[in-house]
């Protein structure tokens, strides 16, 4: 945190080292109460497929998956565990980037083509192909961007960056109208989604090596790169540090007054979501903002702000009230 933006409100205050717990020091068994993975999707099994596999390779009873992607594609899956699977609509909002290989039809020729392209950037109709899941309903989606990486012929490898949502294969369907004929979607990856990269994915043989090595060996040391604690999925958010027994309240639901907080980002404003963390570094609860941050040293009392999603187990830290 930017001690530019970080106002400090009590410089001595402290943690009982016997409560709670640093995200680094967490064990596999803790993390899988609220962590995450991010897995490279083979083409083949569904989604919701792989994230059953994990569940039961694990041995967890809540996992789940954020951002669905069809069988035949590949690429970057965030699996969810625990506590974690109550941040799936925010792993899901993030903005998605594919790289896919589609078939044009006969004689198109670049002109053609990049107006063709031209007309599916921005904000445009994208309604869910027949092939999903999902209701199919007219409804908009932004494409960020739609390059062509590479041409060979009628096979065109592209670079989509878009909004989460998005579905491809539409896209794919709507260049083909533009261009009178039918396009072919023959290979779809993502290759962000949000954030995630799939340089830092791992495979499912990867993940199976990593418990095999946890479980029968007690080697936990791959387990530890691969399940990353639910700290990390907050990234980016304006932050609150307060003190444990502060976090003992808020756990249990109730807001945070002045006189719990130990540093706060100043530039926030009434109505923000913040992270509210504890001295250790533990996200205590997403909240929002029922002041503005740079009013907050000038307070002697009252609400700051209010738990609207709680991740803490509310044993973690003994109640002070």
């Amino acid at each position: 945190m930017s001690s530019d933006n970080w106002t400090v409100l009590d410089k001595d205050a402290t943690t009982e080292a016997k409560y709670g717990c640093a995200p680094a020091d967490r064990t596999i068994e803790q993390l899988l109460e609220g962590g995450w993975i991010l897995l490279d999707k083979p083409s083949g099994p569904s989604s919701h497929q792989l994230a059953a596999w994990a569940r039961e390779m694990l041995g967890v009873e809540k996992l789940g998956h954020g951002g669905t992607l069809d069988p035949f594609a590949t690429g970057g899956l965030v699996l969810l565990s625990g506590s974690a699977t109550r941040l799936t609509g925010r792993v899901l909002k993030g903005d998605k980037m594919y790289i896919c290989v589609i078939r044009l039809p006969s004689d198109v020729n670049d002109e053609a083509l990049s107006g063709a392209i031209s007309n599916l950037k921005g904000r445009i109709h994208n309604v869910p192909p027949k092939e999903s899941a999902v209701k199919v309903q007219v409804r908009q989606r932004s494409i960020n961007s739609f390059d062509i990486v590479d041409r060979d012929d009628r096979i065109l490898l592209c670079k989509i960056d878009c909004e989460a949502g998005t579905y491809v294969r539409t896209l794919t369907r709507d260049l083909g109208l533009l261009l009178d004929g039918e396009v072919e979607l023959l290979e779809l990856r993502r290759g962000r989604s949000g954030p995630y990269s799939e340089d830092d994915a791992i495979t499912m043989h990867q993940l199976s090596d990593a418990i095999h090595l946890w479980k029968q060996h007690d080697q936990p040391a791959a387990m530890k790169k691969i399940l990353l604690p639910v700290e990390s999925l907050l990234e980016g958010i304006p932050q609150i540090t307060i003190k444990d027994g502060a976090a003992s309240a808020l756990s249990h639901g109730a807001p945070l007054a002045s006189p719990g907080i130990v540093g706060i980002a100043h530039d926030v404003m009434r109505g923000d979501e913040v992270a509210i963390m504890s001295l250790k570094g533990e996200i205590v609860c997403l909240g929002t903002m029922s002041v503005n941050g740079s009013d907050v040293p000038n307070m002697n009392g009252g609400e700051v702000a209010r738990p609207n999603l709680v991740l803490m187990p509310p044993e973690t830290y003994p109640k002070r009230w």
